[in-house]
């Protein structure tokens, strides 16, 4: 279990979210919990997970389905870009309609991966890292929507 701050203040509200991501990439997440801390202005965020296998993945081959996309450093272009800032800002709407923090909807990375990816069916959103049955049930057909209207 390892509990995270995301404090709400602009100096501060990046900084988090890079740990958070950070986290993320490194562990296998089973559960999450959240509560908003009011006195003085932070999420509280518990994570339960297990450690990624350093040494694992080194010597079991997976099947190929099962590796997902993930843009990496890649640069966008004009039309990524568009896409991602649309993508963006459905996420900070919706993130304020559900009261979540904007990485439990979707995190940079995902959002970048799907630009870069341009999935045009929920299924494709599976081969997209991040995007498990939960996420594309409850935001997949959203995403699809910006993406077909961009």
């Amino acid at each position: 279990m390892k509990v995270l701050k995301v404090r709400i203040a602009e100096e501060f509200l990046q900084n988090d979210q890079k740990i958070i991501d950070e986290f993320l990439d490194q562990h296998h997440i089973l559960k999450t919990e959240t509560a908003f801390v009011q006195d003085e202005s932070f999420w509280s965020v518990i994570f339960y997970y297990e450690e990624h296998q350093p040494n694992s993945s080194k010597t079991v081959v997976k099947d190929s389905k099962t590796v997902k996309y993930a843009a990496e450093d890649e640069s966008l272009n004009n039309d990524e870009i568009q896409i991602l800032d649309a993508l963006k800002i459905w996420r900070s709407e919706k993130a304020k309609e559900q009261n979540l923090p904007t990485y439990f909807i979707a995190t940079n990375k995902e959002l970048t991966s799907v630009a870069k990816y341009k999935p045009a069916r929920k299924e494709e959103l599976l081969d997209i890292k991040g995007f498990g049955k939960h996420k594309i049930e409850n935001y997949g057909e959203e995403i699809l929507e910006i993406l077909e209207s961009i």
